[in-house]
């Protein structure tokens, strides 16, 4: 399967995964924001970003100097201080192809799984 094909199929199951609700704060600071994200996309994930849905740039690289290979998972805390649930997030690959991600609920969810 071509990388491009994977992403496709990579997006549909990340979106199938996720509910994402249209909450963007939340009342209270005590929420858990973290996600345990899973890679099952076949390919490494060279570097990954989330940044609120209210910020017009990615943040820092997630992953720093490390990657996450297929059938691993890491967990992130996405709480940034701002008491936003909705984040964007984005996995680019070892090729440089990327797939993004829309309004993730981390208050809400606990995994996601990206293929």
């Amino acid at each position: 399967m071509s990388v491009l094909a994977g992403l496709a199929l990579c997006t549909s199951a990340l979106t199938a995964c996720v509910d994402t609700g249209t909450s963007y704060y939340t009342d209270t600071g005590s929420v858990d924001r973290s996600v345990t994200v899973i890679n099952a996309t076949g390919y490494t994930i060279t570097n990954f970003y989330g940044s609120n849905t209210g910020r017009s740039s990615w943040e820092e690289d997630i992953l720093g100097a490390s990657t996450l290979p297929s059938g691993s998972a890491v967990d992130i805390n996405f709480n940034d201080g701002s008491g936003a649930c909705l984040f964007d997030f984005k996995a680019v690959f070892a090729d440089g192809s990327s797939v993004v991600e829309s309004n993730i609920d981390v208050c809400r969810v606990s995994s996601v799984t990206i293929g």
